[in-house]
């Protein structure tokens, strides 16, 4: 039986609940099972909601924390069909999960870093439906962050194949977290961008960003944004990542026929203004859409698309070592981060 370092939470009472351990055991390998030598593992704020307790969300007692990875395959059960020794690959969140089915709330809250023992540790036994092959031309860390953020903006993005951004559509994108920055880099869209740091404002334009608008100087961007748009009619896509506290100005930014993709919970209603209800979105002609990670099929559509177009993840300037997890999850917690806080494994 393998052992292996590795982060766990001893409960849920805030980041002193992580724990560094020497001799977590690993299964052995079953006949569908793969061994997985982890190089890399991203954090999400998921992680950190995991970490105190929040929103409910429940672990299985000293449950390996984190659930987004990259590594290479060592070894496969008998009856592994997918992957074999020497492949590249990446943690998909929910195993046992049909290829193309929609992950639901409950998925989410029985699979990696939950349920299921995570990626902050070096070796790991996955069954084959948790790993997709990763893009050949990322990196380990690079490719660790596509398991929840990328694969919920591809979502956003593609998931509805009807509403696909198309060129010269207009996207808004709001923050920079791992899910707004990689929805930026869709090719021929011209994409509005959200931030209330200069700082992070040159790099969203540096990642491609055609306007950058700083929210906090600017309360109502979503008027903003909607004025920007070439015919004045607003966006055709809204990548909403802050639930209640954006809603009210994406329904401004908003065009007729539009779709706003809700992809968050980061927070409440701003001051005096009231909750948006379904009533809206007949109010402003507009789609809204939850969007909840993706697909098995949708990941592997994703990066088959990484690798033809180029895209590289952005990543946080710091990485962190194995022996900085906490550090990297206050990093995270202190909003210093831009897009994703990595870590190397090994």
């Amino acid at each position: 039986m393998h052992t292996s370092a590795a982060w766990i939470l001893e409960g849920q009472d805030g980041l002193g609940s992580l724990k560094l351990i020497h001799d977590k055991p690993a299964p052995s390998l079953g006949d569908y099972d793969v061994l997985l030598h982890i190089h890399a593992a991203s954090l999400n704020h998921r992680d950190l909601a995991i970490a105190k307790g929040a929103h409910s969300l429940v672990i299985k007692p000293n449950v390996v924390a984190a659930s987004d990875g990259a590594g290479i395959v060592e070894a496969v059960g008998p009856l592994v069909q997918s992957f074999q020794p020497g492949d590249r690959v990446c943690t998909y969140m929910v195993p046992h999960q049909p290829e193309s089915e929609p992950v639901t709330f409950a998925d989410i809250g029985a699979g990696l870093g939950q349920q299921v023992d995570g990626t902050l540790r070096p070796h790991a036994v996955y069954h084959e439906t948790a790993l997709v092959k990763m893009p050949a031309s990322l990196s380990f860390v690079e490719a660790s962050t596509l398991t929840c953020a990328a694969l919920t903006a591809w979502n956003a993005l593609f998931g509805l194949a009807a509403r696909a951004p198309k060129k010269g559509d207009v996207v808004l994108v709001q923050g920079t977290g791992g899910v707004s920055v990689i929805a930026l880099q869709v090719p021929g869209a011209t994409v509005i961008a959200t931030t209330s740091s200069k700082a992070k404002a040159q790099r969203l334009q540096a990642l491609g960003a055609h306007h950058v608008l700083n929210y906090r100087r600017n309360p109502k961007w979503g008027e903003t944004a909607r004025a920007l748009t070439p015919d004045g009619k607003g966006v055709h896509l809204v990548v909403d990542v802050g639930g209640l506290s954006t809603a009210s100005q994406s329904l401004k930014a908003i065009r007729p026929e539009g779709m706003i993709a809700m992809t968050g919970l980061l927070g409440g209603p701003p001051p005096g203004e009231n909750v948006n209800t379904l009533v809206d979105c007949l109010m402003n002609l507009c789609t809204v859409r939850g969007v909840l990670l993706g697909t098995r099929r949708q990941f592997e559509e994703m990066n088959r698309f990484i690798e033809e177009h180029g895209i590289r993840p952005a990543i946080d300037e710091r990485v962190f070592g194995f022996a900085e997890v906490r550090e990297a999850y206050e990093y995270m917690e202190e909003q210093k981060h831009f897009s994703k806080v990595c870590v190397r494994v090994e």
